[in-house]
């Protein structure tokens, strides 16, 4: 019997942004999937239903790949698509697999041999790289950086200096309620004129996004506070 298909399917990264992340391929696929692996299965739920799933949702088989549910054998979340049903992955917020706990799933989907499919939708990182005017054909996603101050302070250093070297642009996040403090961090830390580019709440009615120097930024310093947010580098 031929395997499942795991198709990839990506969600908003902000409330009232349906409308510019689903495609009509994504709702005419997830209109014929019946198994979903979710990071967050009322978050799933809600997505579904703004993409325009026309199956009962109480007809769905959800499992939940949440945090409490890592660490042991993935097996259970492959008997559909061993048996040949193909299965939609689903992350919390954008693209599956990117900065995020499901590419353990797709990982061993490949393991398997089962097809993987990702649909198009949005990726913070990549629309923060677009919009930056930074470099996209070399750049570095580092994720989170140490909350050290002094480990992080180093690490924000050592950034803007292979991004200078380089010629590579640096991204990284932070924990939203902790975007004050590293942004306070970046400006005492970097060069005067190293570009840095702030991406905030991607996709929402108030995005922000803006790139100027470490000296102009100083003279304007914009409140992330809770906020989703890219951080961009690219040193001089």
């Amino acid at each position: 019997m031929p395997k499942g298909t795991l198709f990839l399917v990506p969600v908003p990264l902000a409330d009232n942004a349906a409308h510019k992340t689903y495609t009509p391929y994504l709702k005419e696929t997830i209109n014929q999937l019946s198994e979903y692996i979710v990071e967050n299965e009322k978050t799933a739920r809600k997505c579904l239903k703004e993409a325009g799933l026309t199956i009962a949702q109480s007809q769905l088989l959800i499992h939940d790949y949440g945090k409490h549910q890592r660490g042991g054998s993935l097996g259970e979340f492959f008997t559909g698509l061993e048996s040949g049903r193909n299965v939609g992955l689903m992350s919390e917020a954008g693209c599956p697999g990117i900065a995020d706990p499901g590419a353990d799933i797709v990982a061993e989907a490949h393991k398997r041999g089962i097809k993987v499919v990702p649909l198009v939708g949005p990726s913070s990182i990549l629309l923060a790289l677009m919009a930056s005017g930074f470099n996209g054909q070399s750049f570095t996603f580092h994720g989170y950086l140490p909350i050290d101050k002094v480990l992080r302070a180093k690490r924000i250093k050592e950034l803007e200096t292979n991004s200078a070297r380089f010629n590579q642009t640096q991204l990284f996040i932070e924990t939203p309620f902790r975007n004050n403090s590293i942004l306070e961090e970046v400006l005492r830390t970097c060069s005067p004129k190293t570009r840095f580019c702030i991406a905030c709440n991607l996709t929402a009615e108030d995005e922000f996004i803006k790139t100027q120097s470490i000296t102009d930024w100083k003279k304007n310093i914009p409140d992330l506070h809770k906020k989703p947010t890219i951080f961009l580098l690219a040193g001089s």
